[in-house]
């Protein structure tokens, strides 16, 4: 009976992601202009919200804007960090190239391992978190809807500040 009830629950799933899909889908893409970019078509820009090294390219939507769907990429350097932080919006990242470490709180420990591409990070908004990469350039594509706000636990840490 319990495998019953899994396979219904699981099907029950899928039948409302796909519902979702078709209707939030639908909506999203009315705002939506076909893109199509090839690595070496990126547009890569100093991140000034950042400490210095970062690198992002925005692949959709303008981050300035209230409410519009963002996809940027964002290149690091070796061995670079990103101090405790929050957004006031849920993102989701995931990574490109490169090694990476993602740690929640308001301290900048770096604890666990570092990802290989294809790992997927999801954060609700106003987490706290940091960041910091392994020994090669690492690209992170990041999913947020607008406008970028990044705020430092530690006000000295800004570089917008310095």
């Amino acid at each position: 009976m319990k495998s019953m009830n899994r396979r219904s629950t699981l099907a029950f799933g899928i039948t409302v992601a796909a519902v979702l899909t078709v209707c939030g889908g639908s909506a999203f893409a009315d705002d939506m202009d076909v893109t199509l970019l090839t690595p070496d078509k990126l547009v890569w820009k100093d991140n000034s919200s950042l400490p210095k090294g970062a690198k992002v390219a925005v692949l959709t939507g303008d981050p300035t804007k209230t409410g519009e769907v963002v996809v940027t990429r964002s290149k690091f350097p070796p061995n670079y960090q990103i101090p405790p932080h929050t957004h006031p919006y849920a993102e989701t990242i995931t990574l490109v190239s490169g090694s990476i470490g993602f740690g929640v709180g308001e301290k900048g420990e770096k604890t666990g391992d570092l990802l290989k591409p294809g790992a997927f990070h999801a954060l609700p908004a106003n987490q706290a978190h940091y960041v910091w990469t392994g020994g090669e350039e690492t690209i992170i594509e990041v999913h947020f809807v607008g406008p970028f706000r990044i705020t430092y636990i530690n006000p000295a840490d800004d570089p917008r500040k310095k």
